[in-house]
């Protein structure tokens, strides 16, 4: 799925074509210009978000900024990626704001590193993930619940597939484990669910409980870094992101090297303070079954 994805095409494009045009010294109005395109427009293929990429127009944009053959050809061929259609853009309708870019990522990452208040989605049963949705969207009808859960149980693929699943390391707090979502069925379900995923290669969950306190003096509320990999020659295929999910205000994207620090180094005073694998899992099976009292 990562391979169909062309979220990372776009932004590897964008990060190209802004270096080509700081090289060439040249402003963003007068790049637009001379290929005949929006200021906007640019900015927006420059940060990887525009909607539809122009082979034509980044060709055109590599002539203006008087690069190479070779690397005019390379261009062309990311943006022909670019410009396949994501595997999710059918769900765009349902995804709020710029959730579908964070899709995208997710679904080119080769690590993700989370803290979550809330059984995250990629390890969320159906029926957990069913009443989360519904109570979320209680005015929506049943297509459309059926559709966000299908997403949502889309998502999982990069987790359990055997040709190079993602690798997912978790420190879930345990008011996650605590809070209903459902009935006491599908709480226990959900909570056995995170037992047994916590055994899978690429799969960690680590339960930080009440007793740790607040790492820190602080918790800071959800947060996934997007690792992805490197290439043949050990360099990045893309920087690392980090994602800061909010339901109040627009979700927020970090990709400079000072604030992607700071969150690995939360990330690890998190898993400091964390129970042990083992410790975590017995955790989890042992409030399941408080569950089924």
């Amino acid at each position: 799925m990562a391979d169909e994805d062309s979220t990372l095409p776009r932004r590897q494009l964008g990060r190209q074509l802004r270096e080509y045009r700081e090289q060439a010294g040249m402003t963003l109005s007068q790049a637009a210009r001379l290929v005949e395109i929006g200021t906007t427009t640019l900015h927006s293929l420059e940060k990887g978000g525009v909607g539809k990429v122009r082979v034509r127009t980044v060709q055109h944009l590599c002539e203006v900024y008087e690069r190479p053959d070779d690397e005019i050809a390379a261009m062309k061929h990311l943006a022909q990626q670019a410009a396949v259609k994501s595997w999710h853009a059918e769900y765009n309708d349902l995804l709020p704001d710029n959730f579908d870019n964070y899709v995208g990522l997710e679904a080119a990452a080769r690590q993700l590193i989370s803290y979550q208040e809330l059984v995250p989605g990629l390890l969320q049963t159906d029926e957990y993930a069913r009443t989360m949705i519904r109570n979320y969207f209680a005015e929506e009808g049943d297509t459309d619940i059926d559709r966000r859960v299908e997403l949502r149980m889309t998502r999982q693929t990069i987790v359990k597939r055997k040709t190079e699943p993602v690798t997912l390391d978790v420190v879930l707090h345990e008011s996650a484990l605590r809070r209903a979502v459902g009935s006491p069925r599908i709480m226990a379900a959900q909570l056995r669910h995170l037992a047994d995923a916590s055994t899978w290669p690429n799969v960690s969950v680590r339960i930080l409980p009440f007793s740790a306190g607040m790492p820190m003096g602080l918790l800071p509320g959800p947060f996934v870094i997007l690792d992805f990999g490197f290439d043949a020659k050990g360099r990045p295929v893309e920087p690392p992101v980090v994602y800061v999910e909010s339901v109040v205000t627009a979700n927020i994207y970090l990709e400079k090297p000072h604030d992607v620090d700071r969150y690995r180094s939360v990330s690890a005073a998190l898993h400091g303070a964390s129970l042990g694998a083992v410790d975590s899992r017995a955790l989890l099976r042992k409030i399941a079954k408080e569950y089924q009292e």
